[in-house]
C-alpha cells in the first residue's frame, strides 16, 4: 500500500510537533517554510554574534512537549536543557512596590505580605483552586471543539461553576486578592493571548497558576533553540522541510485541499496543514469564494490581539543586577490597555517587558557582552499610527522607560539593534493587522467559535498553531498538534502510533498534588 502523505504549510512549533507526531504514525510529511530558516516567531534571530528569541521568551508547562517527544522516542531533558528560573521574574509598579515572584510558596507569601498583608493569607487559597481548575478543565484542552453540541456536554455544563466564563480574569482575582497590584501579578500573563485582564475570561487564571506550580524556564540558546531541535529530530524521522519556499496557494479541488503550490513546486498530498496565521494565510492561500465561514469579509470583522514594539539590543557589557525576566506595570495600567484596544493609540507612559536573558544563558553574547529584548504592548494596525514617523520617537521613550528597572545608559553600549513594529510583524511575518498573538482570545472566538483544527471551509485541510482551538502560547500550541494530528489520522483511516490519551505523566502530577 501507498505511504499517506500530508504537507504542512510553516514550520512553526505546531507545525514542527504535527510532523513529528504524524512521522511516528507512518505518514509521509514534507514542511513547506516561506523563511530561511525554522520556527516562526518561536525563532532565533542572529546578528553581530548576538542571539535573540524573535517571539515567545518565557517557556512554560514543559509537559506537554515532553509526552511528544517522548511518543516520538526522544528525551526532552537531554534533548534541550532547561534552567528552571527562581525567582521566575521581577514585577514592578508604576504605582509603588515590587514583587520577586518565586515559585517557593512560602517566599512568595513573605513578597505579597510586603505590599498586602491580606492579599498574602488568600495566596494558597488561589494556588489550591486553580489546581483543581486546570485539573478538571484540561481534558477540554485536549479535545476538538467542532460545535456547539461538543461543548453543551453535561461534564462541560458541570464545570460552569468553577470556570465561570461570566466573570473577567481581573473579576475572578479581586475574590482572591484586593490590591489592585496584587491582581496585575496574577493577570499580566494575559499579554500571552494578546489581551486585557479586564475582557480576558477568568479560565485564564491557570496562566499565572502554571507558572508557579509547573515552573518558568529557560532553554538554552533560548526558546528558538527549541524549534531548532524539533527540526533536527524532525528530518531524524524523515520529515522534509522546505525553507525559502513561501506557498502561493492551496491546491483545491471540489472542496478538498489536495496540495500546494509554491514557487518551485507543485506539491500533491492527501492532506495540508496549515501552520501559519490564520487571517493571513486564509488571505492569501485559499480563495475568497471558496470560503463560507471564514471569508475575507467574515476574518476583518473578528476581534484581533494587540502587537507589540521590539527592540532586539545587542549590549556591550552586562546588567547583572537586572532579573533575567522584568515587568513593569504602569500606573495608568488600565489607560494603558484602553489606548491599545479601543483607541487604537501609543500611550506616553506605557508599560513594557524586558529580558536580560545573558544574566542565566552565556551562549546568548560574546563574552563580556549581552542582550536585551524590550517588548512593548502597542494596538495592531488600526490605521491610527504612522509607524514610519513613530518609530524614532517611540524607541527613545522605550529608553526612558527602561530606566525605570535600573536598566541605564543603554543608547551608547549599543552594539547591535533591531526593531520590529507592527507594520513589520505584518510584512515580515505575514501576521493579519500585525496581531502578534493572533486572534483575540474573547468568549466569542474560544473553543468551537475558534477556527477548527480539522478546518471546516475546506475538506482535506487542517490547522495548527495560535490561530485555532486551544489558543495561542507554547503549551496550547503543542497541544494542538496532538489534537491536529488524531483528526488526521482518524480522516486517513491510520492508527496512531504514539499513546492517543494526552498528557497521562501531567494527570498523574496533579492527582499527587491535589
Amino acid at each position: 500500500m501507498q505511504k499517506r502523505n500530508a504537507v504542512i504549510v510553516g514550520a512553526g512549533p505546531g507545525g514542527l510537533a504535527a510532523a513529528m507526531l504524524l512521522a511516528k504514525s507512518g505518514v509521509k510529511v514534507t514542511v513547506v517554510e516561506k523563511r530561511s530558516q525554522v520556527g516562526g516567531r518561536t525563532s532565533t534571530m542572529e546578528q553581530d554574534g548576538f542571539r535573540f528569541d524573535v517571539g515567545p521568551t518565557f517557556f512554560l508547562f514543559p509537559q506537554v512537549l515532553k509526552e511528544i517527544f517522548g511518543a516520538c522516542g526522544y528525551d526532552l531533558d537531554a534533548e534541550v536543557p532547561m534552567t528552571r528560573l527562581d525567582p521566575q521574574y521581577r514585577l514592578v509598579f508604576g504605582a509603588g512596590g515590587e514583587l520577586l515572584a518565586t515559585p517557593n510558596v512560602e517566599r512568595m507569601t513573605q513578597a505579597i505580605a510586603a505590599i498586602s498583608a491580606e492579599d498574602a493569607a488568600r495566596f494558597h487559597k488561589f494556588i489550591t483552586l486553580n489546581r483543581m481548575k486546570l485539573k478538571e478543565f484540561l481534558p477540554f484542552l485536549q479535545r476538538p471543539f467542532e460545535s456547539w453540541r461538543d461543548l453543551a456536554t453535561p461534564g462541560m455544563m458541570k464545570l460552569l461553576p468553577l470556570l465561570a466564563p461570566w466573570r473577567s480574569l481581573d473579576q475572578d482575582l479581586q475574590m482572591h486578592f484586593k490590591d489592585e497590584r496584587i491582581r496585575l501579578g496574577f493577570s499580566f500573563q494575559s499579554k500571552y493571548l494578546g489581551m486585557s485582564p479586564f475582557r480576558c475570561p477568568s479560565l485564564f487564571s491557570i496562566l499565572s497558576f502554571l507558572e508557579y506550580e509547573h515552573g518558568v524556564f529557560h532553554p538554552t540558546g533560548g526558546c528558538g533553540a527549541v524549534t531548532n531541535v524539533m527540526a533536527r529530530l524532525a528530518r531524524q524521522m524523515g520529515v522534509e522541510i522546505l525553507l525559502d519556499e513561501p506557498v502561493e496557494r492551496v491546491l483545491i479541488e471540489k472542496g478538498k485541499a489536495i496540495g500546494v503550490k509554491t514557487a518551485h513546486y507543485s506539491l500533491r498530498a492527501d492532506a495540508v496543514i496549515v501552520n501559519a496565521d490564520f487571517a493571513g494565510a486564509m488571505r492569501r492561500m485559499v480563495p475568497n469564494h471558496l470560503r463560507h465561514r471564514w471569508t475575507n469579509e467574515k476574518l476583518a470583522k473578528k476581534d484581533y490581539s494587540c502587537s507589540t514594539f521590539m527592540m532586539y539590543l545587542g549590549i556591550d557589557g552586562r546588567y547583572d543586577d537586572v532579573s533575567h525576566h522584568t515587568i513593569y506595570l504602569a500606573d495608568n495600567y488600565r489607560q494603558n490597555l484602553r489606548d491599545i484596544e479601543k483607541l487604537h493609540r501609543l500611550s506616553d507612559n506605557p508599560s513594557f517587558y524586558v529580558q536580560n536573558a545573558s544574566v542565566t544563558d552565556a551562549t546568548l553574547a560574546p563574552e563580556g557582552q549581552s542582550t536585551l529584548y524590550v517588548l512593548l504592548p502597542v494596538t495592531h494596525e488600526a490605521g491610527g499610527v504612522d509607524w514610519g514617523k513613530e518609530t524614532p520617537r517611540f524607541r527613545e521613550l522605550a529608553f526612558e522607560q527602561m530606566e525605570k528597572i535600573g536598566i541605564r545608559n543603554v543608547r551608547g553600549r549599543i552594539r547591535t539593534e533591531k526593531i520590529v513594529t507592527p507594520a513589520g510583524w505584518a510584512s515580515e511575518f505575514d501576521l493579519y493587522k500585525g496581531a502578534t498573538f493572533s486572534m483575540a482570545h474573547s468568549l466569542k472566538q474560544m473553543l468551537h467559535l475558534r477556527p477548527h483544527n480539522r478546518f471546516e471551509d475546506v475538506g482535506q485541510m487542517y490547522l495548527v498553531g495560535g490561530g485555532t482551538h486551544p489558543g495561542s502560547g507554547l503549551p496550547v500550541i503543542f497541544e494542538s498538534a496532538r489534537i491536529t494530528s488524531r483528526l488526521l489520522l482518524e480522516d486517513l483511516k491510520i492508527t496512531p502510533q504514539w499513546d492517543a490519551a494526552p498528557n497521562e505523566i501531567v494527570r498523574g502530577e496533579l492527582a499527587g498534588v491535589a
